[in-house]
């Protein structure tokens, strides 16, 4: 596990443990009011799920997505996702979904997600930055049997996901963001 992550785990936590402690100092203060025995167990639960939530996250990233094992995107992505894509389509279903995801490796076969520098959680929600890198080394197809040849530059850009869990564990709506003006200029594709 690199520095980043394990510092990443270890404010994970201490956020969950601050979250914790407040409430229940809340829960004792309020303990006449009979608030003490639900308030503790509802919060406990939020702050154990969110830490649930950014650790899968870690993984879709770091190992699902950038190692494109596209059998355990059920891990974090529910049967009828939604993904709301940056140019503004969405798209339905997981199979869908790892169709679009596979078809980001043609060009860039060494895509991968190398960092999260901020992750944000809330309840059911998720936000999280991420650095996508890889090289423009295979044809890009643009449909019609028409392929841009490669042009061998990096891509190195800033990436923005956000989520909606699920109960369940899983997203059922996940909204990617990233400047599409910035990726292709990357790729010497956009003058």
């Amino acid at each position: 596990m690199s520095t980043e992550a394990r510092l990443t785990a270890t404010a994970v936590g201490l956020v969950a443990t601050l979250a914790l402690t407040a409430c229940t100092q809340n829960a004792t203060k309020d303990s006449d009011t009979g608030l003490a025995g639900t308030a503790l167990p509802t919060v406990g639960d939020s702050a154990k799920m969110i830490a649930q939530n950014l650790m899968k996250f870690d993984t879709l990233d770091f190992d699902v997505f950038s190692n494109q094992k596209w059998d355990r995107l059920k891990e974090s992505h529910a049967q009828d996702i939604i993904v709301s894509w940056p140019d503004g389509h969405d798209t339905h279903g997981i199979d869908k979904h790892i169709e679009d995801l596979k078809a980001m490796f043609v060009a860039l076969p060494d895509l991968k997600i190398t960092e999260h520098p901020i992750k944000i959680a809330n309840g059911h929600w998720t936000s999280v930055t991420g650095r996508m890198v890889g090289t423009f080394s295979q044809p890009m197809p643009l449909g019609n049997g028409k392929f841009v040849q490669p042009t061998g530059k990096k891509l190195d850009m800033t990436m923005a996901t956000i989520g909606h869990w699920t109960d369940a564990g899983v997203m059922d709506h996940e909204w990617l963001f990233w400047d599409n003006q910035t990726y292709m200029k990357q790729l010497g594709l956009n003058p």
